[in-house]
Protein backbone atom coordinates (compact mmCIF):
# COMPACT_ATOMS: atom_id res chain seq x y z
CA UNK A 1 0.00 0.00 0.00
CA UNK A 2 1.52 3.25 -0.98
CA UNK A 3 1.89 6.01 1.85
CA UNK A 4 0.23 9.48 1.51
CA UNK A 5 2.35 12.32 0.86
CA UNK A 6 4.77 13.60 4.05
CA UNK A 7 2.65 16.95 4.86
CA UNK A 8 -0.43 14.36 5.06
CA UNK A 9 0.83 11.96 7.32
CA UNK A 10 0.29 13.60 10.49
CA UNK A 11 -3.91 13.82 10.33
CA UNK A 12 -3.29 10.06 9.69
CA UNK A 13 -4.39 7.17 12.17
CA UNK A 14 -1.28 5.24 13.24
CA UNK A 15 -1.12 1.81 11.73
CA UNK A 16 1.04 -0.56 9.89
CA UNK A 17 3.34 1.76 8.55
CA UNK A 18 2.75 4.97 10.38
CA UNK A 19 3.82 5.51 14.06
CA UNK A 20 3.86 8.58 16.12
CA UNK A 21 6.66 9.80 19.03
CA UNK A 22 7.36 12.77 20.98
CA UNK A 23 10.43 14.47 21.14
CA UNK A 24 10.76 13.42 24.47
CA UNK A 25 11.35 9.94 24.27
CA UNK A 26 14.40 8.12 24.69
CA UNK A 27 16.58 6.80 21.89
CA UNK A 28 15.67 3.08 22.46
CA UNK A 29 12.61 3.74 22.31
CA UNK A 30 12.20 5.55 18.93
CA UNK A 31 15.00 2.95 17.80
CA UNK A 32 12.43 0.52 18.76
CA UNK A 33 9.63 2.32 16.20
CA UNK A 34 12.31 2.63 13.38
CA UNK A 35 13.65 -0.79 13.89
CA UNK A 36 10.01 -2.62 13.72
CA UNK A 37 8.98 -0.62 10.73
CA UNK A 38 12.54 -1.33 9.21
CA UNK A 39 11.60 -5.62 9.66
CA UNK A 40 7.91 -5.18 8.34
CA UNK A 41 7.34 -3.05 5.14
CA UNK A 42 8.80 0.55 5.79
CA UNK A 43 6.96 3.14 6.99
CA UNK A 44 7.55 6.61 8.69
CA UNK A 45 7.25 8.17 12.26
CA UNK A 46 5.69 11.60 12.76
CA UNK A 47 7.49 13.17 15.59
CA UNK A 48 6.14 16.51 17.79
CA UNK A 49 5.93 17.37 21.05
CA UNK A 50 3.19 16.23 21.90
CA UNK A 51 2.02 12.77 22.34
CA UNK A 52 0.41 10.25 20.36
CA UNK A 53 -1.81 11.59 17.77
CA UNK A 54 -1.82 14.89 19.87
CA UNK A 55 -0.04 16.99 17.68
CA UNK A 56 2.14 20.06 19.57
CA UNK A 57 5.03 21.97 18.17
CA UNK A 58 8.56 20.68 18.58
CA UNK A 59 10.31 22.28 21.42
CA UNK A 60 13.74 22.01 19.38
CA UNK A 61 13.80 20.95 15.72
CA UNK A 62 17.47 20.39 15.44
CA UNK A 63 17.55 18.26 18.39
CA UNK A 64 14.68 15.97 17.64
CA UNK A 65 16.75 15.39 14.25
CA UNK A 66 19.82 14.47 16.33
CA UNK A 67 17.79 12.65 18.37
CA UNK A 68 16.08 10.60 15.37
CA UNK A 69 19.13 9.94 13.76
CA UNK A 70 20.73 8.77 16.78
CA UNK A 71 18.38 6.69 17.32
CA UNK A 72 18.65 4.99 13.75
CA UNK A 73 22.77 4.26 14.18
CA UNK A 74 22.20 2.73 17.87
CA UNK A 75 19.97 -0.13 15.57
CA UNK A 76 21.48 -3.54 14.95
CA UNK A 77 23.13 -2.94 12.11
CA UNK A 78 22.38 1.06 11.65
CA UNK A 79 19.69 1.85 10.00
CA UNK A 80 19.88 4.42 7.06
CA UNK A 81 17.09 6.68 6.56
CA UNK A 82 16.44 9.62 4.89
CA UNK A 83 16.99 12.56 6.72
CA UNK A 84 14.06 13.80 8.87
CA UNK A 85 11.45 16.51 7.20
CA UNK A 86 10.26 19.18 8.91
CA UNK A 87 6.22 19.46 8.01
CA UNK A 88 3.79 22.24 9.23
CA UNK A 89 0.68 20.39 9.96
CA UNK A 90 -2.27 23.27 10.57
CA UNK A 91 0.72 25.28 11.61
CA UNK A 92 2.22 22.72 13.71
CA UNK A 93 5.80 22.17 13.08
CA UNK A 94 6.54 18.30 13.73
CA UNK A 95 9.30 16.10 11.78
CA UNK A 96 8.07 12.70 9.85
CA UNK A 97 11.58 10.44 9.09
CA UNK A 98 10.65 8.17 6.56
CA UNK A 99 12.05 4.02 6.66
CA UNK A 100 12.30 2.54 3.31
CA UNK A 101 10.41 -0.63 2.54
CA UNK A 102 12.54 -3.60 0.58
CA UNK A 103 15.78 -3.28 3.22
CA UNK A 104 18.06 -6.36 2.92
CA UNK A 105 18.66 -6.60 6.78
CA UNK A 106 17.11 -7.70 9.96
CA UNK A 107 16.97 -5.09 12.85
CA UNK A 108 18.03 -5.01 16.85
CA UNK A 109 17.85 -2.62 19.38
CA UNK A 110 19.44 -3.97 22.49
CA UNK A 111 19.73 -7.47 21.05
CA UNK A 112 15.31 -7.61 20.92
CA UNK A 113 13.68 -7.96 17.30
CA UNK A 114 10.44 -6.45 16.86
CA UNK A 115 8.13 -6.09 13.87
CA UNK A 116 5.16 -3.32 13.06
CA UNK A 117 1.94 -5.22 13.72
CA UNK A 118 -1.26 -3.30 13.52
CA UNK A 119 -0.40 0.05 15.26
CA UNK A 120 2.38 -1.26 17.65
CA UNK A 121 5.31 -2.64 17.79
CA UNK A 122 5.63 -6.14 18.46
CA UNK A 123 8.38 -8.83 19.62
CA UNK A 124 9.37 -11.25 16.67
CA UNK A 125 8.49 -15.22 17.72
CA UNK A 126 11.32 -17.18 16.40
CA UNK A 127 9.77 -18.92 14.01
CA UNK A 128 8.95 -15.62 12.24
CA UNK A 129 12.17 -14.23 12.92
CA UNK A 130 13.98 -17.42 11.41
CA UNK A 131 11.50 -16.75 8.19
CA UNK A 132 13.24 -13.05 8.44
CA UNK A 133 16.02 -13.68 8.52
CA UNK A 134 15.83 -16.37 5.33
CA UNK A 135 13.61 -13.66 3.17
CA UNK A 136 16.85 -11.28 4.12
CA UNK A 137 19.45 -13.26 3.64
CA UNK A 138 21.65 -11.19 2.65
CA UNK A 139 26.03 -10.72 3.05
CA UNK A 140 25.81 -7.44 3.08
CA UNK A 141 28.62 -6.49 1.03
CA UNK A 142 27.92 -2.86 0.90
CA UNK A 143 28.70 -2.31 4.84
CA UNK A 144 31.99 -4.21 4.72
CA UNK A 145 35.54 -2.85 5.03
CA UNK A 146 37.65 -4.15 2.67
CA UNK A 147 41.28 -4.77 3.44
CA UNK A 148 43.89 -1.26 3.72
CA UNK A 149 40.68 1.10 3.19
CA UNK A 150 41.58 4.59 4.68
CA UNK A 151 40.16 8.00 4.52
CA UNK A 152 42.88 9.33 2.06
CA UNK A 153 41.11 7.04 -0.33
CA UNK A 154 38.10 9.56 -0.28
CA UNK A 155 38.04 12.68 -2.53
CA UNK A 156 37.63 15.02 -0.36
CA UNK A 157 35.72 17.36 -3.09
CA UNK A 158 32.79 14.78 -3.63
CA UNK A 159 32.33 14.48 0.26
CA UNK A 160 31.93 18.60 0.94
CA UNK A 161 29.87 18.87 -2.59
CA UNK A 162 27.60 15.79 -1.49
CA UNK A 163 27.17 17.22 2.03
CA UNK A 164 26.59 20.64 0.69
CA UNK A 165 24.02 18.85 -1.25
CA UNK A 166 22.49 17.63 1.87
CA UNK A 167 22.50 20.66 3.66
CA UNK A 168 22.58 21.53 7.22
CA UNK A 169 22.53 20.18 10.10
CA UNK A 170 23.55 16.86 8.10
CA UNK A 171 26.28 18.99 5.67
CA UNK A 172 28.12 20.49 9.43
CA UNK A 173 30.07 17.71 9.77
CA UNK A 174 30.48 15.41 6.53
CA UNK A 175 32.15 12.41 8.51
CA UNK A 176 29.20 12.25 10.95
CA UNK A 177 27.21 12.31 7.31
CA UNK A 178 28.66 9.30 6.07
CA UNK A 179 28.55 7.34 8.95
CA UNK A 180 24.62 7.74 9.05
CA UNK A 181 24.91 6.70 5.47
CA UNK A 182 26.85 3.67 5.96
CA UNK A 183 29.55 4.87 3.84
CA UNK A 184 32.10 4.88 7.28
CA UNK A 185 32.46 2.59 10.15
CA UNK A 186 34.79 4.00 12.88
CA UNK A 187 36.02 6.53 10.03
CA UNK A 188 37.41 3.88 7.92
CA UNK A 189 35.40 3.73 4.51
CA UNK A 190 33.48 0.82 3.77
CA UNK A 191 32.80 -0.90 0.09
CA UNK A 192 29.74 1.83 -0.59
CA UNK A 193 31.69 4.72 0.53
CA UNK A 194 34.35 3.40 -1.72
CA UNK A 195 32.33 3.17 -4.52
CA UNK A 196 30.00 6.30 -3.93
CA UNK A 197 33.40 8.94 -3.01
CA UNK A 198 36.55 7.23 -4.22
CA UNK A 199 39.51 8.39 -5.58
CA UNK A 200 40.25 5.50 -7.66
CA UNK A 201 36.74 3.11 -8.31
CA UNK A 202 38.62 1.39 -10.95
CA UNK A 203 41.26 0.17 -8.73
CA UNK A 204 39.64 -1.12 -5.51
CA UNK A 205 36.08 -2.25 -7.71
CA UNK A 206 37.09 -3.25 -11.68
CA UNK A 207 33.64 -4.84 -12.01
CA UNK A 208 31.99 -1.14 -10.92
CA UNK A 209 32.68 -0.14 -14.52
CA UNK A 210 30.11 0.35 -17.11
CA UNK A 211 30.54 -0.58 -20.84
CA UNK A 212 28.30 1.15 -23.29
CA UNK A 213 28.08 -0.05 -26.68
CA UNK A 214 26.06 1.21 -29.92
CA UNK A 215 25.04 -1.40 -32.92
CA UNK A 216 23.68 0.43 -36.14
CA UNK A 217 21.48 -2.31 -36.98
CA UNK A 218 19.55 -5.05 -34.63
CA UNK A 219 22.37 -7.37 -34.06
CA UNK A 220 25.62 -7.38 -33.39
CA UNK A 221 28.19 -6.55 -35.66
CA UNK A 222 31.88 -6.16 -36.44
CA UNK A 223 31.36 -1.89 -36.65
CA UNK A 224 30.17 0.12 -33.24
CA UNK A 225 31.00 2.80 -31.25
CA UNK A 226 32.21 1.98 -27.38
CA UNK A 227 33.07 3.54 -24.51
CA UNK A 228 34.18 2.17 -20.76
CA UNK A 229 33.01 4.33 -17.62
CA UNK A 230 34.77 3.28 -14.01
CA UNK A 231 33.97 6.35 -11.82
CA UNK A 232 32.17 6.73 -8.53
CA UNK A 233 28.78 6.01 -8.92
CA UNK A 234 27.67 9.08 -9.30
CA UNK A 235 29.01 10.41 -11.91
CA UNK A 236 29.28 7.24 -13.70
CA UNK A 237 25.56 7.82 -14.02
CA UNK A 238 25.51 10.99 -15.23
CA UNK A 239 28.67 10.26 -18.11
CA UNK A 240 26.71 7.30 -18.89
CA UNK A 241 23.45 9.31 -19.35
CA UNK A 242 25.16 11.80 -21.42
CA UNK A 243 26.56 8.81 -23.93
CA UNK A 244 23.18 7.59 -24.08
CA UNK A 245 21.33 10.24 -25.06
CA UNK A 246 24.28 11.63 -27.39
CA UNK A 247 24.14 8.37 -29.34
CA UNK A 248 20.42 7.78 -29.12
CA UNK A 249 18.46 8.78 -32.60
CA UNK A 250 16.65 11.99 -32.50
CA UNK A 251 14.72 13.35 -35.15
CA UNK A 252 11.72 15.60 -35.92
CA UNK A 253 8.53 16.50 -38.02
CA UNK A 254 6.43 19.42 -38.66
CA UNK A 255 2.90 19.00 -37.77
CA UNK A 256 1.75 22.04 -39.50
CA UNK A 257 4.12 25.00 -38.59
CA UNK A 258 4.77 23.51 -35.37
CA UNK A 259 8.01 20.89 -34.92
CA UNK A 260 7.60 17.60 -32.98
CA UNK A 261 10.47 16.08 -31.83
CA UNK A 262 11.04 12.39 -30.67
CA UNK A 263 13.74 9.95 -29.73
CA UNK A 264 14.96 6.63 -30.32
CA UNK A 265 13.86 5.62 -26.75
CA UNK A 266 12.34 7.98 -23.89
CA UNK A 267 15.06 9.45 -22.26
CA UNK A 268 13.36 9.16 -18.84
CA UNK A 269 12.92 5.24 -19.15
CA UNK A 270 16.49 4.97 -20.44
CA UNK A 271 17.60 6.86 -17.47
CA UNK A 272 15.23 4.81 -15.34
CA UNK A 273 17.30 1.87 -16.48
CA UNK A 274 20.65 2.79 -16.06
CA UNK A 275 20.00 3.96 -12.56
CA UNK A 276 18.53 1.21 -11.22
CA UNK A 277 21.06 -1.44 -13.20
CA UNK A 278 23.96 0.88 -10.97
CA UNK A 279 21.80 1.57 -7.62
CA UNK A 280 20.54 -2.79 -7.73
CA UNK A 281 23.39 -4.68 -8.69
CA UNK A 282 25.63 -7.83 -6.91
CA UNK A 283 28.66 -5.91 -6.72
CA UNK A 284 30.52 -8.89 -4.86
CA UNK A 285 30.47 -10.35 -8.18
CA UNK A 286 33.59 -9.36 -9.89
CA UNK A 287 33.61 -11.08 -12.96
CA UNK A 288 32.12 -8.78 -14.70
CA UNK A 289 30.11 -4.96 -14.93
CA UNK A 290 27.24 -3.11 -16.30
CA UNK A 291 26.74 -3.80 -20.28
CA UNK A 292 24.61 -1.40 -22.11
CA UNK A 293 23.91 -2.43 -25.58
CA UNK A 294 22.06 -0.14 -27.60
CA UNK A 295 20.51 -1.56 -31.24
CA UNK A 296 18.60 0.25 -33.92
CA UNK A 297 15.28 -1.24 -32.39
CA UNK A 298 16.08 -1.85 -28.29
CA UNK A 299 18.22 -1.10 -25.18
CA UNK A 300 19.31 -3.96 -23.17
CA UNK A 301 20.45 -3.34 -19.94
CA UNK A 302 21.98 -5.97 -17.91
CA UNK A 303 23.30 -6.57 -14.55
CA UNK A 304 24.99 -8.85 -12.72
CA UNK A 305 23.33 -10.58 -10.00
CA UNK A 306 19.65 -11.97 -10.13
CA UNK A 307 16.69 -10.59 -8.41
CA UNK A 308 17.26 -10.31 -4.60
CA UNK A 309 15.65 -10.71 -1.47
CA UNK A 310 12.04 -12.46 -1.80
CA UNK A 311 11.83 -10.42 -5.68
CA UNK A 312 10.78 -12.27 -8.36
CA UNK A 313 9.75 -11.78 -12.23
CA UNK A 314 6.12 -12.36 -11.01
CA UNK A 315 5.75 -9.92 -8.32
CA UNK A 316 8.50 -7.25 -9.73
CA UNK A 317 6.34 -4.32 -9.86
CA UNK A 318 4.62 -5.09 -6.59
CA UNK A 319 7.79 -5.96 -4.24
CA UNK A 320 10.29 -3.33 -3.04
CA UNK A 321 13.41 -4.91 -2.04
CA UNK A 322 17.00 -3.15 -2.10
CA UNK A 323 20.42 -4.82 -2.34
CA UNK A 324 22.38 -1.62 -1.71
CA UNK A 325 20.09 0.40 0.81
CA UNK A 326 23.49 2.94 1.43
CA UNK A 327 24.04 2.90 -1.89
CA UNK A 328 20.45 4.09 -3.07
CA UNK A 329 20.43 6.28 -0.16
CA UNK A 330 23.13 8.70 -1.29
CA UNK A 331 21.93 8.42 -5.10
CA UNK A 332 18.48 10.37 -3.59
CA UNK A 333 20.36 12.57 -1.59
CA UNK A 334 21.58 13.70 -4.89
CA UNK A 335 18.48 13.61 -6.89
CA UNK A 336 19.63 10.14 -9.16
CA UNK A 337 17.15 8.29 -7.66
CA UNK A 338 13.24 9.45 -6.65
CA UNK A 339 11.55 6.96 -4.57
CA UNK A 340 13.06 3.09 -4.08
CA UNK A 341 11.07 0.67 -5.72
CA UNK A 342 9.00 3.08 -8.28
CA UNK A 343 11.44 3.36 -10.76
CA UNK A 344 9.96 0.03 -12.68
CA UNK A 345 6.47 2.20 -12.63
CA UNK A 346 7.91 5.40 -14.00
CA UNK A 347 9.54 3.31 -17.08
CA UNK A 348 6.41 1.62 -18.04
CA UNK A 349 4.76 4.99 -17.86
CA UNK A 350 7.15 6.74 -20.09
CA UNK A 351 7.36 3.72 -22.13
CA UNK A 352 3.22 3.52 -22.84
CA UNK A 353 3.33 7.60 -23.33
CA UNK A 354 5.73 7.45 -26.68
CA UNK A 355 3.29 4.98 -27.63
CA UNK A 356 6.32 1.99 -27.28
CA UNK A 357 5.11 -2.10 -25.24
CA UNK A 358 6.05 -2.47 -22.37
CA UNK A 359 9.70 -3.36 -21.19
CA UNK A 360 10.53 -7.22 -21.18
CA UNK A 361 12.31 -8.28 -18.01
CA UNK A 362 14.38 -11.36 -17.69
CA UNK A 363 16.96 -13.51 -15.29
CA UNK A 364 20.26 -14.99 -17.04
CA UNK A 365 22.29 -17.25 -15.11
CA UNK A 366 23.90 -14.98 -13.28
CA UNK A 367 22.29 -11.37 -13.58
CA UNK A 368 19.19 -9.37 -14.82
CA UNK A 369 18.06 -8.08 -18.45
CA UNK A 370 16.21 -5.21 -19.21
CA UNK A 371 14.58 -4.98 -22.44
CA UNK A 372 13.71 -1.65 -23.67
CA UNK A 373 11.75 -1.32 -27.19
CA UNK A 374 11.99 1.45 -29.68
CA UNK A 375 11.83 1.21 -33.27
CA UNK A 376 13.93 2.05 -36.29
CA UNK A 377 12.69 6.07 -36.65
CA UNK A 378 11.65 5.83 -40.05
CA UNK A 379 9.32 3.40 -39.13
CA UNK A 380 8.12 4.54 -35.72
CA UNK A 381 7.29 7.89 -36.60
CA UNK A 382 5.21 8.58 -39.81
CA UNK A 383 6.38 11.88 -41.54
CA UNK A 384 9.83 11.72 -39.12
CA UNK A 385 13.09 12.77 -40.24
CA UNK A 386 16.36 11.82 -38.30
CA UNK A 387 17.71 15.08 -37.45
CA UNK A 388 20.80 14.00 -35.53
CA UNK A 389 23.19 14.99 -38.41
CA UNK A 390 22.12 18.60 -38.43
CA UNK A 391 22.32 18.81 -34.82
CA UNK A 392 25.89 17.61 -34.79
CA UNK A 393 26.91 20.10 -37.72
CA UNK A 394 25.60 22.60 -35.10
CA UNK A 395 22.52 24.04 -37.02
CA UNK A 396 20.22 25.80 -34.22
CA UNK A 397 16.31 24.76 -34.16
CA UNK A 398 15.08 27.33 -36.74
CA UNK A 399 17.45 25.80 -38.96
CA UNK A 400 16.15 22.45 -38.15
CA UNK A 401 12.48 23.12 -38.34
CA UNK A 402 13.40 25.18 -41.61
CA UNK A 403 14.63 22.20 -42.99
CA UNK A 404 12.17 20.03 -42.08
CA UNK A 405 9.25 22.53 -43.34
CA UNK A 406 11.36 22.00 -47.21
CA UNK A 407 11.05 18.19 -46.43
CA UNK A 408 7.17 18.19 -45.92
CA UNK A 409 6.22 21.19 -48.27
CA UNK A 410 9.33 21.07 -50.74
CA UNK A 411 10.28 24.65 -50.55
CA UNK A 412 10.24 27.71 -47.99
CA UNK A 413 10.37 31.42 -47.96
CA UNK A 414 11.59 33.94 -45.59
CA UNK A 415 7.62 34.30 -44.94
CA UNK A 416 7.48 30.90 -44.15
CA UNK A 417 10.26 30.94 -41.58
CA UNK A 418 9.13 34.52 -40.06
CA UNK A 419 6.15 33.54 -39.26
CA UNK A 420 7.18 29.53 -37.68
CA UNK A 421 9.59 32.38 -35.26
CA UNK A 422 7.51 35.91 -35.08
CA UNK A 423 9.59 37.02 -32.37
CA UNK A 424 12.33 36.49 -34.14
CA UNK A 425 13.96 39.78 -36.19
CA UNK A 426 13.90 39.30 -40.04
CA UNK A 427 17.99 39.76 -40.73
CA UNK A 428 18.21 36.95 -38.33
CA UNK A 429 15.86 34.87 -40.49
CA UNK A 430 17.43 35.92 -43.22
CA UNK A 431 20.79 34.85 -42.00
CA UNK A 432 19.19 31.68 -41.04
CA UNK A 433 18.40 30.59 -44.50
CA UNK A 434 21.78 32.15 -45.84
CA UNK A 435 23.52 29.79 -43.77
CA UNK A 436 22.21 26.40 -44.96
CA UNK A 437 22.73 27.87 -48.31
CA UNK A 438 26.55 28.54 -47.52
CA UNK A 439 26.78 25.25 -46.01
CA UNK A 440 25.02 23.01 -48.64
CA UNK A 441 22.03 21.91 -47.68
CA UNK A 442 19.79 24.38 -49.27
CA UNK A 443 18.91 25.71 -53.20
CA UNK A 444 18.43 29.44 -53.23
CA UNK A 445 16.00 29.91 -56.07
CA UNK A 446 14.66 33.49 -57.78
CA UNK A 447 15.18 36.90 -56.32
CA UNK A 448 14.16 39.28 -54.14
CA UNK A 449 10.05 38.80 -52.94
CA UNK A 450 10.29 36.13 -55.28
CA UNK A 451 13.28 34.39 -53.77
CA UNK A 452 12.60 30.89 -52.32
CA UNK A 453 14.51 27.45 -51.15
CA UNK A 454 14.27 23.93 -52.06
CA UNK A 455 16.42 20.91 -50.84
CA UNK A 456 19.92 20.86 -52.96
Amino acid sequence: MDMPPLTELPGQPPGPRLAFAHDRQSIAEIAETLAALANAHGGAVVVSGGRGTHLAALRDPAAATELILAAALSCTPPLIIPLPQLVVYHEIPVLVVEVPAGLPYVYAVNGRYLRREGASNQPLSPAALHRLFSERADLGWERQIPPGASLKELDDELVRAYARRVGPPAGDDPLALLTRRGCLIDNIPTNAGLLLFGRDVAARFPQAELTLVRYHGREPADIFERTDICAPLPEAIRRAERWLNDHMRKGSRMVGLEREDWTQFPPGAVREALVNAVAHRDYSSRGEGIRITMFSDRLEVYSPGRLPGHVTLENLRAERFSRNPAIVQVLADLGLVERLGYGIDRMLRQLAAAGLPPATFRETAAGFLVVLPGQPMAEAVPGGVDTSAWRRMGLNDRQIAALLFVVEQQRITNRDLQEMHPDVSAETIRRDLSDLVNRGLLLKVGDKRATYYILK
